[in-house]
């Protein structure tokens, strides 16, 4: 399969369609569900798409282990090859490879404030005119919480799409039956597109919680494969 046939026929087709289009510049979208569920998987699989699709994105970590980021897009792409019998593999991989930069920050150590100021730096200084921006991994309490507010003020000033995987601080706290914490729903007025994660049987469920700032509860007609770790249509068989 060529790249463009890869694109068009992507499940990623599927997941813009139920938000309207996709997120949309200066929007802030947000993955969310207890720890191990697979949020960063969607995050990069989303990621790779855009890249795909030659846009730039800059993946923010707030893991101790950049090497581990890392390996999520190179699995994620060999699985996409591998699953799509993708043309010319290699080629496009170092293509997109040049189109992704990864900051890695220790959320405990570094206020936001910086994290947009090393963005912007990278952006307007750095000469890389990202696209979108990926915050993996980011841990929400009530010490933190407006920093959403933040980070899409920033994404509208500097015209980002911006996706977030969001956990909470303490497994402790409630979780809805979409995988949403409370955390969470208390700052759904910062959050355009909300999507919550949670295990189904065999596979993982992606809700449609809210979309474009209207409050939902929709099944998203996607599933998230445990093995291949990608983003697939409900329909398509699970990888054995």
């Amino acid at each position: 399969m060529v790249k463009e046939e890869l694109i068009a026929r992507s499940p990623l087709r599927v997941f813009e369609t139920s938000i309207h289009g996709g997120l949309g510049k200066g929007n802030l979208g947000v993955l969310t569900s207890r720890k191990g569920v697979g949020k960063t998987a969607c995050l990069v699989h989303i990621a790779t798409d855009k890249l795909l699709r030659d846009h730039h994105v800059i993946h923010v970590s707030f893991s101790q282990n950049v090497d581990h980021v890392l390996s999520w897009y190179e699995d994620i792409f060999e699985e996409i090859s591998r699953i799509k019998h993708l043309e010319h593999a290699r080629d496009v991989h170092d293509e997109i490879v040049r189109n992704r930069v990864i900051m890695n920050f220790s959320q405990k150590d570094v206020a936001i404030d910086q994290i947009i100021s090393s963005l912007r730096a990278m952006i307007v200084d750095g000469g890389f005119k990202a696209d979108a921006v990926m915050f993996d991994g980011y841990r929400l309490s009530d010490d933190n919480c407006e920093d959403l507010g933040r980070i899409r003020d920033f994404a509208q000033e500097m015209d980002l799409e911006v996706w977030f995987s969001v956990s909470a601080l303490s497994e402790d706290v409630p979780y809805d039956e979409f995988g949403v914490s409370a955390p969470v729903k208390e700052l759904c007025y910062y959050i355009d597109v909300l999507i919550g994660l949670t295990f189904v049987d065999d596979h993982v469920a992606l809700t449609l919680v809210k979309d474009q700032g209207e409050e939902v509860q929709k099944h998203m007609s996607l599933k998230l494969d445990p093995k291949s770790l990608l983003i697939m249509r409900e329909d398509e068989p699970l990888q054995t």
